[in-house]
């Protein structure tokens, strides 16, 4: 089954750190981009961060988390994982983990079901 799985959400107070992890299955992983993603109650899903697939090599960030977070990936687990420190009672949202890639002319997209953040003040 083809699926990527978000864990490591939590409630944490302002200033603290989590880690998020995204495991994937039954896809390309190596050549997937992975993207962090979150929505907060009554806004639209923002992009977090990203990492493009192993051969491209590159990470962006939302100007909103520059310096707090840091995506990276380790293939040989198929997971991604983000490091969020600094954390503020702004970055409250659930947090969602999507795999993209073309092979074959055909684009795969899979998206998590999203794990909770919570931070207090």
């Amino acid at each position: 089954q083809r699926q990527v799985v978000e864990s490591g959400g939590g409630l944490v107070q302002a200033g603290g750190s989590l880690t998020l992890s995204c495991a994937a299955s039954g896809i390309t992983f190596s050549i997937a981009a992975i993207g962090w993603y979150r929505q907060a109650p009554g806004k639209q899903r923002e992009l977090v961060a990203r990492i493009s697939s192993d051969a491209v090599n590159y990470a962006d960030y939302a100007d909103s988390v520059k310096g707090r977070f840091t995506i990276s990936r380790d293939n040989a687990k198929n997971t991604v994982f983000l490091q969020m420190n600094s954390l503020k009672p702004e970055d409250t949202a659930v947090y969602y983990c999507n795999a993209n890639y073309w092979t074959l002319g055909i684009n795969y997209d899979y998206w998590g079901q999203g794990t909770q953040v919570t931070v207090s003040s």
